[in-house]
């Protein structure tokens, strides 16, 4: 006890509580837990309660030798939850900061510990990041055992697979990954296992310490791992063959191996029939085009490539842009600039505030600028559709990544035009493939090609017709289903 007190520094929420057992109070005995991690009702009535029973009391007498009594404790308290021995300082103080009850006895080298794990947590509620019109609306919590019990709810059945591990040499918070067996890869399974392991960090607090520690590309803009909120999304890509890292403490899970492709599809996807999902996929891939090259073509075609205008517009764009005195790219940098300040604004101000943040600081900044000469009309309208497009995308990651292109490619196009913006395309296309996620190409099935993969990309085709994974990523169990459906009699 007195080690104890030294190595906690006498911490007040950690508590000690002596106890004389036996007829006679001969053996004393102390109760360790940590006050707000441990159940008090558990304690003060089961653990206490078998402690002073008559029934207990008399296992003590009978007790000849030293080595007798943990083993004769220990069916007293199974039927409050698992219970160890204590071996040594380190698994104990594992154990007592984590919510489990110590009982340590005197003479004795060794300790019990009792499961009685509990506290509090934030109730499953919709999902923040990832909100859907038709599906499930229920999200991730911040308990890692509340997230795995919410996937076995989705998928039922003994081949999902799931493996612990403590990371963090402070924290040693507790990571999972699952995944199906059978359907996924070996090959996946053992590089997540081993990146995992390789990590050495003195603490995991969200699940993006471990998403940056384990990526393939370090220094690209783009995005190899994906996470998600919602329940449902893990398990379409854990049937998929992918597999699903959960941290505890955050709500936000991982999934790897990760396509490009993906990035553009939702769980609503399949919850539309496949010509709603097919359109609004259609839009999202336009938003994305927009949102990076649009401002980059506006500022090439009206610097470099005029005749491209039609005659009437561009005496309009000339008249708008008479009196004022900066470049098209000088222009558009600056309302860039404005929108990504006001954008994160938005984000760090209280919630109530800053959608009024937003809302009016757009307005009146674009507004006076128009009417200060500072920029022109039709910049304001072309920085506005390319901030829309940009929210159109459905990873978060993914719109971060094309709001920093979009620096590039403007610079680009007012050096060259609309030659830089190509080059830049074409370079763009290269970079994507060379990407790899977990040993999957990241373009895949654009590069390389795979015709069979197809059916769910761009396009989604009914579901009767989804009747095979994708090829790199799984490559046992391919087939998920049957055959087309017949038609129903009239």
């Amino acid at each position: 006890m007195e080690q104890l007190k030294r190595e906690l520094g006498e911490s007040s929420d950690i508590m000690m509580q002596e106890i004389e057992l036996g007829k006679n109070g001969q053996l004393l005995s102390v109760i360790l837990y940590t006050d707000g991690l441990a159940d008090k009702n558990v304690i003060n009535g089961s653990i206490m309660g078998t402690l002073l029973s008559e029934r207990f009391n008399e296992s003590i007498e009978a007790v000849t030798e030293r080595t007798e009594l943990l083993p004769l404790s220990k069916p007293f308290f199974q039927s409050m939850g698992d219970n160890t021995v204590i071996e040594d300082f380190e698994t104990l103080y594992n154990s007592l900061l984590t919510g489990e009850t110590i009982l340590l006895f005197n003479g004795y080298v060794n300790g019990l510990s009792i499961s009685t794990q509990s506290w509090k947590e934030r109730s499953i509620t919709l999902p923040t990041s990832q909100s859907a019109v038709r599906g499930p609306q229920e999200g991730f919590t911040e308990t890692l055992r509340t997230n795995t019990a919410m996937i076995r709810r989705k998928i039922n059945d003994p081949n999902l697979w799931l493996e612990t591990m403590q990371i963090g040499r402070v924290t040693k918070t507790e990571v999972a990954f699952m995944y199906m067996k059978g359907i996924v890869k070996d090959e996946i399974v053992e590089e997540v296992r081993a990146r995992l392991e390789r990590i050495d960090i003195d603490g995991i607090l969200e699940s993006g310490y471990i998403e940056e520690l384990i990526q393939d590309e370090a220094y690209s803009p783009f995005p190899t791992i994906n996470n998600t909120e919602r329940p449902d999304t893990a398990a379409a890509q854990l049937l998929e063959g992918r597999v699903v890292i959960l941290v505890d403490g955050t709500p936000f899970v991982l999934v790897v191996p990760m396509l490009f492709i993906a990035f553009f599809q939702t769980a609503e996807d399949y919850y539309h029939r496949a010509d709603i999902s097919t359109l609004l996929r259609i839009i999202r891939f336009v938003s994305f085009f927009i949102a990076m090259v649009g401002p980059a073509v506006y500022i090439a075609v009206t610097t470099f490539h005029q005749e491209l205008i039609p005659t009437q517009l561009l005496i309009s764009l000339a008249a708008q842009r008479e009196g004022v005195p900066f470049p098209a790219f000088i222009e558009g940098l600056m309302m860039e600039v404005t929108f990504e300040i006001l954008r994160e604004a938005g984000i760090r101000m209280p919630k109530t505030v800053g959608q009024a943040l937003s809302i009016v600081g757009t307005l009146v900044i674009g507004q006076a600028a128009v009417e200060a000469g500072i920029v022109s009309a039709s910049m304001v309208i072309v920085v506005s559709i390319t901030a829309i497009a940009s929210f159109v995308i459905p990873a978060y990651g993914m719109s971060i990544s094309i709001r920093m292109i979009r620096f590039v490619f403007m610079g680009l196009a007012a050096s060259f035009g609309i030659y830089g913006i190509v080059v830049a395309l074409i370079a763009l296309v290269i970079h994507l493939c060379t990407i790899r996620s977990f040993g999957i190409p990241y373009l895949s099935p654009f590069a390389p090609f795979v015709t069979g993969d197809h059916k769910d990309t761009i396009f989604r085709l009914p579901h009767w017709a989804l009747s095979t994974r994708p090829k790199f990523i799984s490559q046992n169990h391919v087939r998920k289903q049957g055959s087309k459906p017949s038609k129903p009699k009239s």
